[in-house]
């Protein structure tokens, strides 16, 4: 949704929807919001506990969505008329972009690997039927992988040598050199 702020009564304006259809559940929400450096709006999705729903075109749960600022399929992305910029996600968690333009996304995983990627779009990132590196030649593998029990990565930053995680369960921060 999307409100403006009346700064001199200090309330909201009504909310405007931009984006609907995402599915919702306790958990595995993704959720994380980005303006990409094409002014476009990047919605990290979770699969909301539906695993199969991360391989289906047609849902935009276990997605990274491109959209422009109203709401629309962004121009250019991968599958024409669709939100979708990739598929395969369990529950990405941040978003951020290298200077060199490539975007990155950190993932939980399930019981076994939690994943740093770069996002290309079109790409499947193999959830739920692979969780880390070694899956079909269709799926892009992670660039990292980290056990769960020292990761559950949540938000990155990117300068022009690394990527850096921040690890909510493993209570660290990751430096990734790029």
């Amino acid at each position: 949704v999307r409100t403006t702020l009346d700064p001199a009564a200090g309330t909201l304006a009504p909310l405007e929807p931009v984006l609907t259809g995402i599915p919702a559940e306790g958990t595995h929400n993704g959720g994380r919001l980005a303006f990409g450096p094409d002014g476009n709006l990047y919605v990290a999705t979770g699969d909301a506990q539906a695993r199969g729903a991360s391989q289906d075109p047609a849902s935009l749960a276990g997605k990274i969505l491109r959209v422009t600022p109203d709401g629309e399929p962004a121009p250019g992305n991968p599958f024409p008329g669709s939100p979708v910029l990739s598929l395969g996600h369990r529950n990405v968690q941040g978003l951020a972009w290298h200077p060199d333009g490539t975007l990155v996304a950190s993932e939980f995983g399930q019981n076994s690997l939690d994943e740093l990627n770069a996002i290309r779009p079109g790409g499947n990132y193999g959830w739920p039927d692979v969780e880390g590196t070694g899956g079909a030649p269709d799926f892009v593998d992670p660039l990292v992988t980290w056990t769960t029990d020292v990761a559950s990565p949540s938000g990155i930053a990117a300068t022009q040598d690394a990527v850096y995680v921040a690890a909510l369960r493993g209570a660290r921060l990751w430096e990734v050199p790029w």
